[in-house]
């Protein structure tokens, strides 16, 4: 069986070869981007992530085996660019949306299940969490990339994923106990 890095230098030669490895990894990173953007986009830059790949398969270090991580960092890279471009266009939109926020539509979300509130602590938690942090776990959590592939992913140290890592821990923690308050405190027993 041959490596990615066998594929990716065959590639260089014989273009048609780079083929394989989107056989190989595409629905891993499709997987990856749906999770974090959702279905409507995972299509998109789950292939602009094989375009760039392949553009810049002569920068790629053959010395590595399999070019999982590098994938997920053009994925990560490009889904950021993504987010920046959408949050331009939602800027506008909520400002027009504001205005019709009713009272009725607060009252009807605090009736919502506990495990939708739960979701919404820990969006709230990743969204307050540095980019970079974000990044390392979601990587770790949703990609499966042990700490070595996070760090090539990310071109970063080792130490500095298992800082990351640490940090992110420990705001998901903190928000997962402050929910637990907020739910004991509203608790009919405590009243």
């Amino acid at each position: 069986m041959t490596t990615d890095s066998d594929i990716i230098r065959s590639s260089l030669s014989a273009s048609a070869a780079f083929s394989e490895l989107y056989d190989r990894h595409a629905t891993a990173i499709h997987r990856f981007v749906g999770r974090r953007a959702g279905s409507d986009v995972a299509d998109d830059v789950m292939s602009e992530t094989f375009l760039v790949a392949f553009e810049r398969r002569r920068d790629y270090n053959l010395e590595r085996d399999t070019a999982l991580p590098w994938l997920y960092g053009i994925a990560s890279t490009l889904l950021r660019k993504h987010a920046r471009t959408e949050a331009r266009a939602w800027h506008g939109l909520n400002a027009d949306h504001a205005s019709h926020i009713t009272i009725d539509a607060f009252s009807e979300a605090d009736g919502r299940a506990d495990a939708h509130r739960a979701m919404e602590h820990l969006g709230h938690a990743l969204r307050k969490m540095h980019a970079r942090d974000r990044e390392t776990l979601l990587l770790y959590a949703w990609a499966d990339l042990d700490y070595e592939g996070i760090a090539q992913a990310l071109n970063i140290p080792v130490g500095t994923v298992r800082s990351r890592l640490n940090r992110a821990r420990r705001l998901l923690r903190a928000s997962t106990q402050h929910d637990m308050t907020l739910r004991l405190e509203g608790a009919p027993w405590t009243s």
